[in-house]
């Protein structure tokens, strides 16, 4: 039992298993769409602190009358260069007059002087008057956000561009701080997820382990057990009915192999009974003539008839199952089209002279057009014929066959007066060294092989075989064959 847990234990956390397959994949990509997002968070904020700086510097620099400017690019005043910063601490300030000459008028707190922009730069900022112009700037080796603003003393005359500029340092310090944040509630989600995962994970895949015990109790043996196709999955109730579809093919394989070996065992028993008696026979009459019966010409002549009796009916027999080997080992054989009512009235005289003194009648229709190969159809008809005599009386039997077309089928029936098959036998009739009466079969040669035989040629030429009979009320063979329109 502890190694039946232990088992468990390696396959529930085995790297191989899908439950920890799904699992870590699944946080691996939770995990990467969260680093992705915390990225492009981390990039989007940045653009979006740093365009806010911005437009707080513009608004400082706005809020400054040109004026004063004015008096700012003239003057060395510390005092009066102080008082436009009252409200921006943390900023620098620079002034380009038209002339490009290029004023320091404060460092800041940080004592970072502003950057010194190309000459471009400063050209078009005069050039533009509401658009906010800042750029991050590593002059220094320190990154600063500048924005510049054009100043003019008097509407249409310029004295030239502010420069301000402060360190992107505190902003990229919070950027930093919430991208430590956004990352710690990351990993608490994905703790939370593997934790809530695990659960839902293991209720998702009930079904494939239900599926997976079922197939631990199938086996050879015990293949009535089905799989559920209602599990409420739609991937697993499919897999279940191609499961189960398998099962029903294996479990009529395995039966139809059980059947097989079951009927070459009693083909083989049958074979060799039906092969020995005539044998038997043969051999007891040898012995009766070496022991001197030769030298009696009654007794010689006697032997020598019955010798040669047996002797046809074991050539019969070899006969038979050599045909009955071939029709297995080649079911397909060459069909011609043709009317099967000539076959059946080239063969009356045949059919005649094998009735005896029995009654033939013969009930032909005209036209019944068919796929067939002539011999083969000739062999099933005197097969069937000479069932019929064989079971019908001498004198007073019966045997009538009709030819008739009936739902796009052309049916062939020999029907005989004779004792009829009893409801036991006649599942069996057209089994292999099948009597239902072995006595008077042997009488007349018969080995049990006719109606067997018959059945393989009618399923070589696509049609069907069946009896109709009772006790005491004769028997009805019927063969049907696909017809042919006469047109084709």
């Amino acid at each position: 039992m502890n190694r039946k847990i232990i088992d468990r234990l390696k396959s529930y956390f085995s790297p191989n298993s899908l439950r920890i397959q799904l699992l870590s994949r699944s946080l691996l990509i939770l995990a990467v769409l969260l680093v992705l997002v915390g990225v492009l968070q981390f990039v989007f904020m940045r653009d979006v602190f740093y365009r806010n700086k911005a437009e707080s510097l513009q608004s400082h620099l706005i809020s400054i009358p040109g004026p004063v400017w004015a008096r700012l690019n003239s003057t060395t005043d510390n005092d009066i260069m102080v008082r436009p910063f009252m409200f921006a601490p943390d900023t620098s300030l620079a002034f380009i007059d038209t002339n490009g000459s290029f004023k320091v008028l404060s460092s800041g707190p940080y004592n970072i002087s502003p950057p010194q922009l190309s000459t471009n730069e400063y050209a078009a900022a005069l050039q533009e008057r509401h658009k906010i112009n800042y750029i991050v700037s590593h002059t220094g080796g320190t990154e600063q956000i500048v924005v510049l603003k054009r100043i003019n003393s008097f509407p249409g005359q310029h004295l030239g561009v502010a420069e301000i500029s402060t360190p992107t340092g505190p902003i990229k310090e919070l950027l930093v701080r919430q991208l430590i944040t956004f990352f710690f509630l990351s990993l608490l989600a994905l703790v939370f997820g593997l934790l809530t995962y695990l659960s839902v994970l293991k209720k998702t895949l009930i079904p494939l382990f239900k599926m997976v015990e079922t197939a631990e109790q199938i086996d050879a043996g015990n293949l009535d057990r089905r799989f559920s196709t209602h599990q409420g999955q739609t991937e697993i109730d499919t897999l279940a009915v191609s499961f189960n579809g398998m099962l029903e093919r294996l479990q009529v394989s395995f039966a139809a192999e059980r059947e097989t070996k079951e009927q070459m065992r009693r083909f083989i028993a049958d074979a060799s009974h039906e092969l020995r008696t005539p044998l038997t026979s043969i051999h007891g009459f040898l012995e009766v003539l070496l022991r001197g019966a030769a030298s009696q010409p009654d007794q010689l002549e006697r032997a020598l008839r019955s010798m040669h009796s047996e002797s046809k009916r074991l050539n019969k027999l070899v006969h038979d199952l050599l045909l009955l080997n071939k029709l297995d080992r080649t079911p397909h054989v060459e069909l011609q089209k043709g009317c099967l009512d000539r076959v059946i009235n080239d063969m009356e005289p045949q059919l005649s002279i094998l009735a005896g003194h029995r009654k033939l009648s013969l009930n032909i229709s005209s036209g019944m057009k068919c796929q067939y190969n002539t011999d083969q159809m000739k062999q099933v008809i005197l097969n069937l014929f000479q069932n019929a005599v064989q079971h019908t009386d001498p004198e007073n039997g019966h045997i009538q066959i009709s030819l008739t077309e009936k739902d796009n089928e052309i049916e062939l029936s020999i029907q005989d007066n004779g004792p009829g098959i009893s409801e036991t036998n006649l599942p069996h009739v057209f089994e292999r060294f099948y009597r239902s009466d072995s006595s008077r079969t042997r009488q007349y040669g018969g080995s049990g092989l006719g109606l067997a035989i018959t059945q393989s040629i009618v399923d070589v030429h696509g049609g069907t075989i069946n009896v109709i009979s009772a006790e005491n009320e004769g028997c009805t063979f019927r063969v049907r064959l696909p017809a042919i329109s006469t047109g084709t």
